[in-house]
C-alpha cells in the first residue's frame, strides 16, 4: 500500500520533489513475471487452437478462425502444449503469491474496486475517451483503473478454472459441468484470453496517458510527484 510521501532532492539542480512508495517488490515481481506468462500462454494457446480451430464436435469440423502460425508459439501442437503447461504453473504460482500478499498486507485496498468507486467510472471514461475534464485524483488509482485491475484478477481466476476443466476433464468433471461441458469450457477459455489481451492493450494506453513516472514506479516501486499528494 502507498505510504506517506518523502522528499527527494536532485543533486544536480537542487530541486526537491516528493515520492511515494506505491509498489512493493512482490507486486512488481508478480506483475512482470505474469506479463511474460500471459504473453507465452496466449501465443502457445493459439497454437493449440490451430490444431482444432472450432468449438463444436470434431466431426464435422468447421474452422472458426485460421490463426496464422507466425503469430503463435510452439511450432506444433506438442511444442505448444509444453510451453503452455510450463508457464501455467508460473502464472498460477505468481498469481497465488500476488493474491496472498494483497490480502495479508492490506495492499488490496489500493486496487480493489468497491461500490463507492462506481460513480467515478463515467467521469474517467469521459476524460479518457471523450476529452472531458480530468477528475481530481485522490488515490493511487482512479475508479476506472481499479475496475480494470479488479476485473483482470477475476479473469485470471476464470482462466485457471477453465484451463483445468480442459486439461483434466475427467478429474475435474464437476468443473467442466459448471461451464456447460468441455466444448463450452474451451469457448470460455478462448474468450477470457481475448478479454485479458484487451485489458493489456487498455493497460498500456493508461500507462502512456499517465506518463513516464507511472511506468518507472513499476520498476523501482517509487512514483515521483503523484497527483494525489497534496502540495
Amino acid at each position: 500500500m502507498a505510504t506517506h510521501a518523502v522528499a527527494i532532492e536532485d543533486t544536480k539542480s537542487g530541486e526537491v520533489s516528493e515520492a511515494v512508495y506505491e509498489h512493493p517488490f512482490i507486486i512488481r515481481f508478480c506483475h512482470w513475471v505474469n506479463a511474460v506468462s500471459v504473453f507465452v500462454m496466449a501465443g502457445s494457446g493459439l497454437q493449440i487452437f490451430r490444431a482444432f480451430p472450432s468449438f463444436g464436435a470434431k466431426i464435422p469440423e468447421k474452422i472458426l478462425i485460421n490463426w496464422p502460425k507466425s503469430l503463435a508459439i510452439g511450432g506444433w501442437l506438442g511444442g505448444a502444449l509444453q510451453w503452455h503447461l510450463t508457464f501455467v504453473w508460473i502464472y498460477l504460482g505468481t498469481g497465488l503469491l500476488y493474491l496472498g500478499y494483497q490480502v495479508f498486507s492490506g495492499n488490496y485496498k489500493q486496487v480493489l474496486f468497491v461500490p463507492g468507486d462506481i460513480s467515478g467510472v463515467w467521469p474517467m471514461v469521459r476524460h479518457y475517451f471523450f476529452f472531458g475534464p480530468k477528475p481530481p485524483l485522490r488515490e493511487a488509482y482512479n475508479p476506472l483503473q481499479k475496475h480494470a485491475y479488479t476485473s483482470v484478477i477475476i479473469l485470471g481466476v476464470l482462466s485457471v478454472a477453465t484451463g483445468f476443466a480442459m486439461w483434466k476433464p475427467i478429474q475435474f468433471s464437476w468443473l467442466a459441468w459448471m461451464m456447460g461441458g468441455f466444448h463450452y469450457a474451451r469457448l470460455w477459455h478462448f474468450l477470457i484470453m481475448w478479454a485479458m489481451l484487451a485489458f493489456v492493450f487498455g493497460h498500456k494506453i493508461m500507462v502512456v496517458l499517465h506518463g513516464w513516472n507511472n511506468f518507472v514506479s513499476m520498476l523501482t516501486g517509487w512514483k515521483k510527484d503523484p497527483e494525489y499528494i497534496a502540495k
